[in-house]
Order: structure tokens, then sequence, then C-alpha cells
């Protein structure tokens, strides 16, 4: 996969919203604590160049923090969309499903997807498996995604760390290639 500035590589921001912040509620520990602050660096890198931006936003069903309507429904502000961006709202992990993604996606003739968000383990990963299998050339940035811990079908607590660690092999090189953000960006 090669990606630069001509490819007119998408930047996909995935569930960046409020509900997430509620660590009680998610188990209590999450990994990449600057994750957004290196989806926001990216941001406005992409806003910069004026490349194309999506913003992807999880409506999720009682009693998820994500709830729409919900303040956890928001988008943190230091990913905030602004005018002319582009938003897809979901109900499912991912942001292919029931959204019209895929279709924006070639109606612009992007092919190169950034995926950064929140969490590496359902949606970021969800997304990433169908861009890939959809033919997108699909970069994840390490460092601009994060997760919970997880608990094990036999009640072990999973570190968020290795859960990311182990999400993102899982996606290398089959579905995406994996970079942290200064990697993508030395490659423009």
């Amino acid at each position: 996969m090669d990606i630069n500035l001509s490819n007119k590589p998408a930047l996909l921001l995935i569930d960046i919203q409020k509900g997430l912040n509620d660590l009680a509620y998610y188990g209590g520990k999450r990994n990449n604590p600057r994750a957004e602050e290196r989806a926001a660096e990216l941001l406005a890198f992409w806003r910069s160049r004026q490349l194309p931006v999506i913003h992807v936003k999880h409506n999720g069903t009682p009693p998820s923090r994500l709830t729409k309507g919900s303040p956890g429904n928001d988008f943190k502000e230091i990913t905030q969309p602004i005018k002319g961006e582009t938003v897809f709202e979901k109900e499912v992990n991912s942001a292919f499903i029931g959204t019209e993604l895929d279709a924006f996606l070639k109606k612009n003739s992007i092919r190169h997807l950034v995926l950064v968000g929140l969490t590496t383990a359902h949606c970021v990963s969800s997304t990433a498996r169908m861009a890939g299998n959809l033919g997108y050339d699909t970069y994840i940035i390490s460092d601009a995604t994060a997760t919970f811990d997880t608990l094990g079908i036999d009640g072990q607590v999973y570190d968020a760390s290795l859960v990311h660690e182990i999400c993102l092999a899982n996606l290398k090189d089959e579905f995406a290639t994996v970079l942290t953000a200064d990697s993508l960006l030395s490659k423009f």
C-alpha cells in the first residue's frame, strides 16, 4: 500500500464522542490517553491540506452512553466537525453498515482511508475489516486509537494495552497497514 497526498486519502474519525469518557462504565482503564490529541493533530493536518475528512458517530441504544440525544452522544470538542465536513451516523460497529459511507467514497473517488478513533477492539476494527474487504487501502493509526480493558469469557480482565496490540496485530497486513501518527506524516 502506498499513501501520499495525491491519493487524496480520507481521514475517518470514528466515534470520538463524550460518552466514551466514562471510564468506570467501560471497565475503568483505557490505553493511549493521548489518542484524541493525536487524532486532532492529524485532523489539523488534513484540514490544512484540504483533504477529505469524515466524522463517524455511533448512536447507541439505551443504556449505552452513546444513545442518540444523550450528552454522551456528542462529539468531543477536540475533534469537533466543522462546517462542510461529512458526518455519518451509525447504529452498529462498522461505519459501512446502515450508512452511505461506501457510496460517498466511491462517488468521490476515495480509495485510501486513514482510521483514528475509538475503540480499537470494536468500531475501529469492524470498520477496518470491512474497508479491507471492500478493497480500500486502509491505514490504522495506532497512537490515535484506543480501547478499554476487556473481560474475558472466564472472567479474566485483559489489559487495554494488550487488547489494543492484539487487535492491531490481527488487522495488520490482512485488512490494513498499521502506523503511528508520526510515521504516517513522514510519508507526506
